[in-house]
């Protein structure tokens, strides 16, 4: 792969990568659904919902893949986006794990609320330890130290991410889409994230 092609998807990647671990502001919606339609300059996604969404794209919008991860390759040192929920016995209990390639680590670090389910939480950090009691446990430290110890059940959804291109948009294709809504109501977005290898974007 040329240098400029690797430059070009590590530059996409990390976009997205910030799209999918920030905390939503008041005017962000983010998007889980299918394809409906698509071209150049507008997305159109059938939502969880059953609902349709209209995405206005804008001008040089950006896409990417996500491909499958395994939990028993997560190690020490690695840098994770974890979405979680408290568990009834105490703890937190994972919802769905991003690995993120070495090129970027520090994305979005921190811990801060998520929308994934009711009261979950997103966080992002290193790996400081990993157990395999009971199943398999991370600690992540981020912010200065901070450290959260979350689970990960078996058949939780571990990704990375991948190259992709506009041709995956098609119809019936997974995508989270972090959008901001304008004050007529219309939904515009910078980058998109597509399920283009047989695996749904799970945040």
């Amino acid at each position: 792969m040329k240098l400029r092609t690797i430059t070009i998807v590590l530059g996409t990647l990390s976009s997205l990568g910030l799209a999918a671990t920030s905390a939503p502001a008041a005017d962000t919606v983010r998007v889980r659904g299918v394809v409906a339609s698509s071209d150049q300059s507008q997305l159109t996604v059938k939502n969880r919902q059953g609902g349709m969404d209209k995405i206005k794209l804008a001008a040089g919008w950006k896409i990417s893949g996500v491909a499958g991860a395994s939990v028993k390759d997560i190690k020490l040192g690695d840098f994770l986006g974890i979405a979680s929920v408290s568990k009834a016995d105490g703890g937190s209990g994972a919802l769905e794990v991003v690995v993120f390639p070495a090129a970027l680590k520090g994305t979005g670090e921190g811990d801060r609320a998520w929308d994934l389910k009711p009261n979950s939480r997103m966080t992002n950090g290193t790996v400081a330890d990993v157990t395999d009691v009971n199943g398999r446990a991370v600690t992540l430290t981020y912010d200065n130290g901070q450290t959260k110890k979350i689970s990960i059940p078996d058949k939780t959804p571990v990704v990375t991410f991948a190259p992709a291109t506009p041709g995956d948009l098609k119809p019936g294709a997974p995508v989270v889409v972090t959008a901001t809504r304008g004050a007529d109501g219309t939904l515009s977005a910078n980058r998109v994230v597509v399920g283009n290898n047989g695996v749904v974007p799970p945040m």
